[in-house]
């Protein structure tokens, strides 16, 4: 929900919210709510799939179609419901140089449903998850095409919002001293929790 309350926009004069407290609460934002919902049932069911195995597996795969069509399906819902309510979205979709950045987008949603489909329907292990993924990523990277360069939608820009160089450059420091320990860090984690969870194992 408040992933559509950004996409709606705020109210933005001189550099201070001037909109309601429900201001966030829509329509539009309510079903952007039960679409993430949708993404995120299919996102554990398929983590599911790559992580156990016996009859949980073949339940998750049983389940795992219904849901890519769901999600499928409330995509292209907010992916119409978006343009038609927000003209300043539809006008950069379908404006040049936008309008090839997203046009791969659609497509590739496609292609990667088609995948993850025979992906399941081979009672594939890894792939389901790992395609999941890559729908979600493609969802999110259709949205930084709609709203770029607002920070802000619909008037306050990147530049406008940044910070003060020096505190950009302080954070940066930062950054780069503490990402690769995270990484690292989650990387050991996936690596202690490989493999499949038995019923034997001692932790679930």
């Amino acid at each position: 929900m408040a992933l559509g309350a950004y996409i709606d926009g705020f109210e933005v004069v001189d550099r201070a919210y001037v909109g309601g407290a429900l201001d966030w609460l829509t329509p539009f934002s309510l079903f952007c709510g039960l679409a993430l919902i949708a993404a995120y049932a299919l996102l554990g069911c398929t983590w599911l799939i790559m992580k156990t195995e016996g009859r949980l597996q073949q339940q998750m795969h049983d389940m795992a179609r219904p849901l890519v069509f769901v999600l499928l399906g409330v995509t292209g819902i907010v992916s119409l419901w978006t343009p038609l309510a927000h003209a300043e979205i539809a006008q950069r979709w379908f404006s040049l140089p936008n309008l090839f950045w997203f046009m791969p987008v659609p497509l590739l949603v496609l292609l990667c449903t088609w995948a993850l489909l025979r992906a399941v329907a081979r009672n594939a292990n890894y792939s389901p998850f790992l395609l999941t993924l890559t729908l979600i990523f493609l969802g999110y990277s259709g949205l930084g095409i709609s709203l770029w360069p607002h920070i802000i939608p619909p008037s306050v820009s990147i530049w406008d919002a940044a910070a003060p160089p020096q505190s950009q450059g302080f954070i940066l420091v930062g950054a780069l001293f503490i990402i690769p320990f995270i990484l690292m860090y989650t990387a050991w984690s996936y690596y202690v929790f490989r493999g499949k969870v038995r019923e034997e194992d001692g932790y679930h």
